[in-house]
């Protein structure tokens, strides 16, 4: 479970094929969200998030603790932190967020 199986893979393409983003949900849980250094800042995040809580119903994310900037990107669409994990899911002290859409 988790981040080794997903239930949806979305990706964004760039006009010559190249995959610039993707997400992976499980469910109702985010597992996985990558957009391209040359692409961020460019709203794509954001646009796949809103597709997946719209079209996936989802409304929960883990975000390593330390990633400030993730952090902050999910406060703003609207997850808050519920729960704090001191170690990540493979027992490693990364202190991890568990975060919710309410």
């Amino acid at each position: 479970e988790g981040a080794n199986y997903v239930n949806d893979l979305l990706c964004v393409r760039d006009d010559k094929g190249i995959i610039k983003a993707f997400m992976g949900v499980h469910n109702n849980k985010i597992e996985m969200l990558f957009v391209s250094d040359d692409c961020r800042g460019m709203g794509i995040g954001k646009k796949l998030i809103e597709y997946a809580i719209k079209i996936l119903n989802v409304n929960y994310i883990d975000v390593n603790e330390q990633n400030l900037q993730a952090v902050g990107f999910y406060k703003h669409i609207g997850f808050e932190v519920f729960e704090r994990s001191d170690l990540d899911e493979q027992g490693n002290h990364f202190p991890i967020l568990h975060m919710k859409l309410y």
